[in-house]
């Protein structure tokens, strides 16, 4: 027989269930809705001229600024929450963030109740009571004021009480913050810039071009591609071409550079090919700048993944040459940040870049990501998540 507390919380389930499929799904919707009538691109700027259309969306805009502000400090009651950007692009980054925080402190409330849901069953009897029923770990009980849910403490000495007689093992409060993340949060992992001895500049402002040389008077720095003109690029006289399908992934070579050698190696392959493309992959988690931790390349016969928290010092030697030869093309998609991380953490810049992403906006494509394009062009599916 289900006692009333019992009853009051599935009581409550039943109700945010019938509040996610009914009115949370109808405002989902109706917002999409409205969202796709919002001119964009040009047409927004042009509107934007007028107070009748921009003074409505500056509230909207200002009000969803509130929102998600408001959301990103109920997701860190003990903590201090992470500020909101100032830019748009970041913007996305910080929903981001802030979302895989949410559903990871979800995955472990629920691991939590299924582990004490299992120990319940075991002994035939209740182990912990909470009025309150089941609430996402890291917050505060309502009524047991300065606790955290469950009230671990009082919990703690029920369960070690004789006529329990069970022995439960204390929680480490180093291991258990308001944000129990794994692995980032366990002090036993190093960050990597420590692990490998990587200077990380942090400076709150744009980056300097530390790997550049300076004219001789030390007014100015030397961009190497300075020397380059218009004559340098080749492809002024392309003409049509076939497009070459690329190989199944199953058949496609592929290998981790983790060590000078294969670094070598890879750049000799490099120079042997006429186009190869590039995608970094870049986290700024537990550094405020961030950090490139992987750079992905591809050739028409090979794929490599180069460990750049490994061979930092190393990359930029072997590879700023082939990267700036304006006879091999590089193909990226959306390189804007990728063109300023190569600068800034290798001194690799790159001379003749082609980028799908732009590429796509010029042709007007329904959609510009990566995904799409791969799918459209290449029937590849590709899993983004």
């Amino acid at each position: 027989m289900e006692s009333d507390s019992e009853k009051i919380n599935k009581q409550k389930a039943e109700a945010l269930q019938a509040f996610i499929n009914g009115p949370l799904s109808s405002s989902i919707s109706k917002l999409s809705a409205s969202i796709k009538a919002i001119p964009h691109n040009e047409d927004f700027h042009f509107f934007n001229n007028f107070e009748e259309f921009k003074k409505p969306v500056k509230d909207m805009s200002e009000k969803s600024k509130s929102m998600l502000i408001a959301i990103g400090d109920l997701n860190y009651p003990l903590d201090k929450p992470i500020p909101f950007p100032d830019g748009l692009d970041e913007c996305n980054d910080w929903l981001t963030d802030v979302t895989d925080d949410i559903y990871e402190r979800f995955d472990v409330s629920i691991d939590e109740f299924k582990s004490i849901r299992n120990k319940e069953e075991e002994m035939g009897r209740k182990i912990v009571t909470s009025d309150d029923g089941f609430q996402l770990v890291c917050r505060r009980n309502k009524k047991g004021g300065g606790g955290f849910v469950g009230n671990e403490e009082e919990s703690s000495k029920k369960l070690s009480s004789p006529s329990l007689s069970v022995k439960v093992a204390s929680k480490d409060k180093k291991t258990t913050g308001a944000k129990p993340k794994v692995p980032f949060h366990i002090p036993t992992v190093k960050r990597p810039q420590d692990e490998y001895n990587i200077i990380v500049n942090n400076i709150n402002q744009p980056f300097e071009h530390v790997w550049l040389s300076r004219s001789e008077d030390g007014c100015r720095f030397i961009h190497p591609l300075e020397n380059l003109s218009v004559l340098d690029f080749v492809d002024k006289n392309i003409g049509d071409t076939e497009p070459e399908k690329p190989l199944p992934l199953e058949s496609t070579p592929f290998t981790l550079i983790e060590d000078v050698k294969q670094l070598k190696e890879l750049s000799k392959k490099l120079r042997d090919v006429n186009e190869f493309a590039v995608d970094l992959e870049h986290n700024q988690y537990r550094s405020f700048q961030g950090m490139t931790c992987l750079i992905q390349i591809s050739t028409r016969t090979e794929d490599f993944i180069v460990d750049t928290l490994k061979l930092r010092v190393h990359v930029g030697p072997y590879l700023r040459e082939v990267f700036k030869d304006p006879s091999k093309k590089k193909i990226m998609h959306g390189a804007d940040r990728d063109i300023l991380w190569l600068q800034r953490d290798f001194g690799i810049y790159v001379c003749n870049l082609f980028d799908t992403g732009q590429a796509s906006r010029v042709l007007e494509l329904e959609r510009n990501s990566l995904e799409f394009l791969l799918n459209h062009f290449c029937g590849v599916a590709a899993n983004k998540e």
